[in-house]
């Protein structure tokens, strides 16, 4: 099974537009998003083509194989105008090794959750694959708003790595997380 993890959307019609073709090339069985799908939040400019009902219109398109954490952006009106549920986390076992994901504004790499060999989150807007304390961290970065001179990105979970790229499909880096 091949996931999509993207996050940190923030209202942008031209890289909700991205996802679409970051789907027909990747071909996932599951997209994940870990949050921030419509709002561009206090902190943020404006993101490029802000539109969050495009963005929700196209998300909508893909609600039978999202799976979403709620992000600290995203309020009730955006899960009453989303065809997909938010939750707070998500926690997946896939080939074995338990997963964990959500948006990183309560769980990160400074708060880790009680559980997960495998945590992904988002929030930050800086994408990387590392580990710490014999778990691996990775954050898909944003796709619409990089922080610290990082690439939009996304990341792609498949049956034995975490991959991830830019939104031109790029590897910036990949680790196995099967032992």
């Amino acid at each position: 099974m091949k996931y999509l993890v993207i996050s940190d959307i923030h209202g942008s019609s031209f890289y909700a537009e991205k996802i679409q073709e970051i789907y027909m090339k990747e071909c996932p069985d599951k997209m994940i998003l870990l949050g921030d799908l419509y709002y561009h939040g206090p902190r943020n400019s404006l993101t490029q083509e802000y539109h969050p009902m495009k963005v929700c219109d196209i998300l909508n398109q893909y609600k039978n194989i999202i799976l979403c954490t709620k992000g600290n952006c995203d309020a009730e009106v955006d899960e009453m105008i989303s065809e997909f549920e938010m939750k707070e986390y998500i926690e997946l076992n896939i080939n074995g090794v338990d997963f964990f994901f959500s948006h990183g504004h309560k769980y990160n790499i400074d708060h880790l959750p009680p559980v997960g060999k495998v945590v992904i989150y988002g929030h930050f807007h800086t994408g990387f694959i590392t580990e710490e304390y014999g778990i691996i961290l990775a954050n898909p970065g944003s796709i619409a708003l990089p922080k610290n001179n990082t690439k939009h990105s996304y990341l792609v979970i498949d049956d034995t790595e975490l991959i991830l790229k830019d939104i031109d499909g790029n590897i910036i880096d990949r680790k196995s997380y099967v032992k």
